[in-house]
């Protein structure tokens, strides 16, 4: 079957490879075409040949990791955020060194051997030249992002694989490493591959900008772009000087922001290219947010400058040192999976990347998100919810996108601005996101890529929002049965973060604590050893809201400064007895019973996630969270 299968495949190759156009299949592709050509006429390969690929010995594979070793340090922080947000089965997350080396991988220990056994090992060659077509080899040569699908590698024994690969340049200009995500599943299918491909890109730039800011961090160092809240993005420019203001260094898009060659502007003063004296430009350094200015051909950046600031010619009076905000408002962290989750989150919403929040109803998803907005750059600028479950569906759009005054009937004289208007400049919050109505989410994603609002009956209007999204409904099962956008939901989980529920938390003694000091209002109140017990073996069906609200209550009526047992409800005062009896700490009939029911569903499900995950009534993520609560291992066959 497989000799078969290498058979078909090589007389495609040879078929392209001498001249004879298809009119459809991989060869049509150009790009592929070329690399088919340079595999036949300047490597020599054989497609059928089922060699597996060149390994470096164990102490070059190091040499090559000490070479690379900052790379390596700056990516590995994003390898792992990009497989948790391609959720992580099914992929490996690969970085190489520009010889096409693979130095890093990032897969579930699970899945290892899938890939180790297509060759996608540490230390493994896969540069055009040894495997011929494939994502990194080709990404190599042609110097761009690039997606190889399965039956458009070169070697039929690599035709089980999808590779999504981006090069990562360094300040200079010469290709540093490859950032490749590669998928063994068969059900890929090519147009999948655009959400993939687009945040590997995103990843790759994410790390070319690290570096370039590491490389150079004892540099007067520009960051400027054509728009104020894009500057510390991944798409501004980055320009490198010394003390005598001669650039060093600036990346791809300095280049394209100034409109000249890298040749061009390496070591020139780099006040030939900005309408201002290299004394007026270090005079603005570590401003604490960005300025205009003006190149010398007449066109407007916004800029920001990091060095040491100069000492002005006269004096001035220096403007008073910023007052330093609260971080973690609202929110208490002491669970460690939810605290590096929010060090996550905070990071690429500070790079202007959707976040997705999903948790059970009252897991605190509004808190989480506003913690995050109050820990950004934003925290001084709106922060405006709509909760798209409580607003009847015929008032949503008004809300969203405001009106003009008097274009419908019963809208008030003077109009009203929406919530995308509110939020302008700072965060818009979108609770329940999965019931928002079709029509709605096509003018939402409209939105969110030309960044205009058009009110109803108004004209367009320009929105600078960043947005976070909150649902506990299962988003892939509702683009599954048509109620919401596939391209909208990719546009929005930019990373996902799953919150866990009350009774999952590591924290809840701690939480227990903040949410009750935050009710009380300055009031000293105590907890009884028995009260506090109850409430942290209560299960909390509600979660952080039902504490909060049952806290709230029992502050209220609480005279003496005391709560104890007898205050307590009465649904939470039975939990304790429930709890006291004695069980063999070897015998957990529960736990072995919740065990048993996951095994069985998966089974009847065929470890098809999703659907287990809707049998059982839980969202995918609880159910992984269970998976590895009871140590039970995903099969290599799942979903």
């Amino acid at each position: 079957m497989h000799n078969d299968h290498f058979s078909r495949h090589a007389r495609q190759v040879l078929t392209v490879t001498r001249g004879q156009d298809p009119l459809h299949g991989p060869g049509s592709d150009p790009s592929i075409a070329r690399s088919w050509l340079r595999c036949v006429e300047d490597y020599h390969l054989d497609p059928t040949l089922t060699v597996a690929p060149t390994v470096l010995e164990h102490e070059r594979l190091l040499e090559s990791r000490e070479r690379l070793q900052q790379v390596l340090h700056i990516a590995g922080n994003e390898m792992n955020s990009l497989h948790q947000q391609l959720s992580g089965a099914g992929h490996a997350v690969l970085l190489t060194d520009a010889r096409g080396v693979i130095l890093n991988c990032v897969t579930a220990p699970s899945e290892r051997k899938v890939f180790e056994g297509a060759g996608l090992w540490l230390g493994a060659d896969w540069s055009e030249a040894c495997e011929g077509t494939n994502g990194i080899g080709t990404c190599l040569v042609e110097r761009q992002a690039l997606t190889i699908h399965r039956d458009e590698h070169f070697r039929g024994r690599h035709t089980g694989l999808t590779c999504s690969a981006s090069p990562v340049f360094d300040p200079h200009g010469d290709l540093l490493a490859v950032l490749d995500v590669s998928s063994a599943r068969e059900a890929v299918s090519r147009q999948s591959q655009f959400h993939t491909m687009a945040l590997v890109n995103l990843s790759a730039k994410m790390i070319e900008s690290c570096y370039f800011l590491r490389h150079f961090e004892n540099h007067w160092l520009l960051r400027f772009h054509l728009q104020a809240e894009s500057v510390g993005l991944f798409s501004e420019g980055l320009l490198a000087f010394d003390g005598e203001g001669r650039i060093c260094a600036l990346n791809q898009s300095a280049q394209n922001l100034l409109g000249l060659p890298r040749g061009r502007l390496l070591g020139l003063p780099v006040e030939m290219f900005f309408d201002c004296t290299l004394d007026q430009l270090l005079g603005r350094a570590n401003a604490s947010a960005s300025w205009p200015l003006r190149t010398r051909d007449g066109r407007s950046v916004f800029a920001v400058l990091r060095g040491e600031a100069r000492r002005a010619p006269s004096p001035v009076v220096s403007a008073p040192p910023p007052v330093e905000r609260p971080r973690l408002a609202g929110i208490c962290l002491g669970d460690e999976a939810l605290q590096s989750d929010f060090r996550k989150a905070l990071r690429v919403f500070e790079r202007d990347v959707p976040l997705l929040v999903n948790g059970e109803t009252g897991s605190g998803k509004e808190a989480f998100a506003k913690a995050v907005h109050h820990a950004s750059q934003r925290a001084d600028k709106a922060f405006v919810a709509l909760n798209c479950a409580a607003i009847p569906e015929s008032l949503i759009e008004s809300e969203l996108f405001g009106y003009r005054g008097g274009s419908f009937t019963g809208a008030r004289k003077e109009g009203m601005r929406g919530k995308l208007q509110q939020a302008d400049g700072g965060t818009l919050f979108l609770d329940e996101i999965g019931d928002m109505p079709l029509a709605l989410q096509t003018r939402l994603l409209r939105v969110l890529e030309d960044r205009l609002v058009v009110p109803i009956g108004g004209e367009p209007q320009a929105v600078n929002v960043r947005i976070i999204s909150a649902t506990h409904r299962d988003l892939l099962m509702r683009v599954a049965d048509g109620t919401f956008r596939e391209d909208l939901y990719y546009r929005l989980n930019g990373l996902e973060v799953a919150l866990p529920a009350l009774r999952e938390r590591s924290d809840k003694s701690q939480l227990l604590d903040f949410v009750l000091a935050q009710e009380a209002e300055g009031q000293v109140i105590e907890l009884d050893g028995d009260a506090r017990q109850a409430l942290l073996d209560f299960s909390w069906p509600g979660n952080v809201r039902q504490l909060r609200t049952v806290l709230r209550t029992l502050t209220a009526l609480c005279d003496g400064g005391r709560i104890g047992l007898g205050d307590l409800p009465a649904m939470i005062r039975q939990v304790p007895s429930q709890v006291q009896i004695t069980v063999p700490r070897e015998k957990q009939p529960l736990e072995d019973a919740e065990r048993l029911a996951l095994l069985t569903t998966l089974e009847q499900q065929r470890w098809h996630m999703t659907q287990a995950a809707e049998q059982l009534g839980v969202s995918r993520n609880t159910l992984y969270r269970k998976l590895r609560k009871h140590g039970i291992a995903l099969r290599s066959a799942a979903e």
